[in-house]
Order: structure tokens, then sequence, then C-alpha cells
């Protein structure tokens, strides 16, 4: 694990050259990923039965 030191600007612009260089595909996958794991986190959100939910399987 290797430890940087750089502003916020300088982490933002670096994470968003990475996410760029991602296929259009491999975005919407990331983001996917991302609103997956961020269910995770605790909240003071009630739990709706109702909710739309997207599954995604892949063919192997």
């Amino acid at each position: 694990m290797q430890v940087q030191f750089r502003t916020k600007e300088e982490a933002n612009l670096e994470q968003e050259r990475d996410f760029l260089k991602l296929t259009p595909i491999e975005r919407v996958y990331r983001f996917l990923d991302l609103m997956q794991r961020i269910n995770r986190f605790p909240t003071k959100a009630k739990h709706d039965e109702n909710k739309f939910i997207i599954q995604i399987t892949t063919g192997k």
C-alpha cells in the first residue's frame, strides 16, 4: 500500500481521469456497483419493500 500526499483537487482530477479511461459499459457497471455498495452504509431511512431492483447476471 502506497501513501500519497496530495490536494483534494489533485485526487479528484486523478479519479476523473481514471474514470474517463473506462469504456461506456464499464462506467455503467461501476455506477451500478457503487449503488449496490452504498446500500451497505447505515442510514436512518425507512425500509421500502416496493423498491426497483436491477439484477445483472453474467452468461457464464
